[in-house]
């Protein structure tokens, strides 16, 4: 009896599917009769394209002339537009390139410069000293560049900035270069009455081509305010290949400077130190007593280099450290250029500073001396008098142009007492 229900309900159930399998097939038959492209008609991209064109091109010959140039002018201005942000991607790829390059410096200059070797043994491991120079670029001043190959020897020239301030100084200074026997020198001139008075003197001088701000400093400058343009001066002279001995005007040549130069350094300058401390560096200890067990501190202390005297070769660091200074120069007007020369050479890179990665080498103080090694403890000393240095910097003395003349009196003509009458420091 139970069975018998069970059937019976399974077939109702299976003749309901059957009816409403029927009903939706009908169904369908009416709407695909009715709407044969559904409901909703979605414009494709392709066809509003076509739609688009074809109006475009039906309203195009029924537009007047007026409107066919305000057309002509859009597409102008599109195509200007896009040159512009074609030449912007262009730069931002360059970015991108150089940004990229900065990446591994260390590892890519181990490449560019030779192979990459293992370590030696203990004591036998020498980092690299000397950077390679600069390729010559003869575009950035080619009237400079054919003076300097006329006169500069090996590359490399002893150069002097002056102006009318100075001829006095001028005089003692190239007649002592002549007499050593040095050829290659060079006095940039920055007045018309040097120009002419190196001239007559057989003196090789350059006159820069004119420049506004740094042509007024050079007419009208003390000495402070033109030592600071060398710097700027300077940089072409590097750009073009040339290793460049600066020289201020109050320096007395006793012997020729490039026989006694390493030229393994970005820079080696003559220093303002007095000894062997001050000269080349020592250990300063600073007590604190309030600090207990710790009240000494060590610190490292150097006295500072001469920025009126030295040599530096063409390499991408020593062209940074003129740029640096020469900028900050501009931007601090109030700054001493020397003060600013060695900060920019010995500080290290710390948070919010990149140092600068210049090899340097300090001269002998007592071949390049300065004026206070010789008038305090030179010539006191019966053992250092015999000694001739390679050149005499009166920079620590204001009474410049006499003790230079002095200078000249006891070494060049053996006159033992030339030095006596001058005090050690100023008056």
């Amino acid at each position: 009896m139970a069975g018998g229900r069970r059937d019976k309900v399974q077939s109702i159930r299976g003749s309901r599917i059957a009816i409403a399998i029927v009903i939706g097939v009908l169904l369908g038959c009416v709407f695909a009769f009715l709407f044969p492209h559904g409901f909703l008609t979605l414009n494709s991209p392709i066809q509003n394209r076509r739609i688009v064109t074809s109006n475009v091109q039906t309203g195009t010959s029924c537009e007047s002339p007026e409107r066919v140039n305000m057309l002509k002018a859009d597409i102008a201005s599109l195509s200007e537009t896009n040159a512009g942000l074609k030449k912007r991607v262009r730069e931002l790829t360059e970015k991108l390139r150089l940004a990229e390059q900065g990446q591994d410096n260390a590892q890519k200059q181990v490449m560019v410069l030779g192979d990459q070797h293992k370590v030696g043994p203990f004591g036998t491991v020498k980092a690299l000293r000397t950077n390679p120079t600069v390729v010559p670029d003869e575009s950035v001043n080619p009237r400079l560049a054919k003076m300097l190959e006329k006169v500069a020897v090996g590359k490399e020239l002893i150069v002097a900035l002056a102006n009318s301030n100075v001829k006095s100084m001028l005089e003692v200074w190239f007649t002592s270069i002549k007499r050593v026997g040095v050829t290659n020198y060079l006095v940039v001139a920055l007045d018309d009455q040097i120009v002419e008075y190196c001239k007559t003197n057989d003196v090789p001088v350059y006159k820069r081509d004119p420049e506004e701000g740094i042509d007024s400093v050079a007419r009208t400058g003390g000495n402070h305010a033109v030592s600071g343009l060398k710097f700027h001066i300077l940089r072409e002279f590097l750009q073009l290949g040339y290793s460049v001995l600066l020289s201020d005007i109050d320096i007395v040549y006793l012997q020729n400077p490039f026989d006694h130069l390493h030229r393994d350094s970005d820079v080696e300058s003559m220093t303002d130190g007095h000894n062997n401390m001050t000269a080349y560096g020592f250990n300063d200890v600073f007590d604190e007593p309030s600090m207990g067990w710790a009240r000494y501190a060590h610190t490292m202390r150097i006295w500072v280099y001469n920025s009126g005297f030295f040599y530096i070769r063409p390499t991408i660091p020593s062209i940074e450290l003129l740029d640096r200074v020469a900028d900050r120069l501009s931007k601090q007007p109030n700054s001493w250029d020397q003060a600013v020369f060695n900060e920019e050479l010995f500080f290290p890179s710390h948070p919010g500073y990149e140092g600068l990665h210049a090899a340097k080498r300090t001269l002998d103080f007592y071949q390049f001396m300065n004026s206070k090694v010789l008038f305090k403890t030179v010539r006191k000393d019966a053992k250092l008098k015999k000694m001739k240095p390679v050149i005499v910097h009166v920079n620590y003395h204001p009474d410049k142009l006499p003790r230079m003349k002095a200078v000249v009196e006891f070494y060049v003509n053996g006159k033992q007492n030339a030095l006596d009458a001058f005090p050690d420091g100023s008056e």
